[in-house]
C-alpha cells in the first residue's frame, strides 16, 4: 500500500476552478510525492482544539510535508517589526503549522519541510528569519552545497542545481536543527534533525518531473516513512 502523506492545504485567494477561496497544495508536489510511491492527503488549518487534534486528525498517516506558502508572521519569532516585503501572513495557517509540526517532532513522525515549511519549522523549534535580504531567490535556479553528499535529503552529489523562490531565510537556526546545504552567498539551504526530520528551502517539486535528482528528494523521504 502507498503511505499515506498529510500536506498541511495553503489558503488562496482566488482558485480557477472553484467560485469561491480555496485550500489547496500544488499539483506539481502531489504528482511528486505520487510518483514517489505515496499518496497526498490535503488537510484543512484550523486554529481550533479540535483542529489541532493531531492525534486524532493523522490517524492512518504515515508521514508529513510541509509545503511552501506565504511569510510566517514575525511576531512569530519575537520581531516587533514587520518588512515591507512580508506577505501573505495568516494566522490561522501560522498557528497551524506551528502546532503540526511540534506534535511531529515530539513524536518522531517523518517529516518533510519545503521552503516555507522549513522556515515555520525554524520558528517552531525556537529559531529566526530574516524577514528580506537582498537579491532574494525568487523565481531563481541556482547551485547550492551540499555537506558529504547528504544522504538523508536524497543528495548524492556535494553541488546541485536547485529551483528556488523565497525572499526571507534561516536567521538564527533552531537548536536541534544542523545546517547540511548552503547557497553560495551563505543562505541556509537544508537541515535536518536525525532521520526523522529534513528541511529544504528550495522546491524540487518545480524540476522533481524532469530532473531525478530532484526527484530522490521525495523518494527519500518516502523510504523514510516506509521504514518508520
Amino acid at each position: 500500500m502507498r503511505p499515506r502523506i498529510a500536506v498541511l492545504g495553503r489558503f488562496a485567494a482566488k482558485v480557477d476552478v472553484l467560485r469561491h477561496p480555496g485550500v489547496v497544495i500544488s499539483r506539481p508536489l502531489a504528482e511528486t510525492i505520487w510518483r514517489a510511491g505515496g499518496d497526498p492527503v490535503t488537510l484543512l488549518p484550523v486554529d481550533s482544539p479540535d483542529g489541532k487534534d493531531w492525534s486524532s486528525r493523522l490517524t492512518g498517516v504515515d508521514g508529513i510535508l510541509m509545503p511552501g506558502g506565504g511569510d510566517v508572521d514575525p511576531a512569530c519569532f519575537g520581531a516587533t517589526d514587520v518588512h515591507p516585503e512580508v506577505y501573505g501572513v495568516n494566522a490561522v495557517q501560522d498557528a497551524t503549522d506551528i502546532s503540526m509540526i511540534q506534535w511531529a517532532v515530539e513524536r518522531a513522525v517523518p517529516l518533510l519541510a519545503i521552503c516555507r515549511g522549513f522556515q515555520v519549522l525554524n520558528v517552531a523549534l525556537g529559531g529566526t528569519l530574516e524577514q528580506h535580504f537582498d537579491a532574494p531567490h525568487r523565481h531563481q535556479r541556482h547551485h547550492i552545497n551540499v555537506k558529504a553528499e547528504h544522504e538523508l535529503i536524497g543528495v548524492t552529489s556535494e553541488r546541485i542545481d536547485v529551483s528556488c523562490h523565497h525572499h526571507q531565510r534561516i536567521d538564527t537556526l533552531a537548536e536541534g536543527l544542523t545546517a547540511v546545504a548552503w547557497a553560495d552567498d551563505g543562505t541556509v539551504e537544508a537541515a535536518v534533525a536525525g532521520p526523522e526530520l529534513v528541511a529544504v528551502q528550495w522546491h524540487p517539486e518545480d524540476i522533481a518531473a524532469d530532473d531525478d535528482a530532484q526527484q530522490r528528494i521525495v523518494d527519500a523521504f518516502i523510504t523514510r516513512v516506509r521504514g518508520s
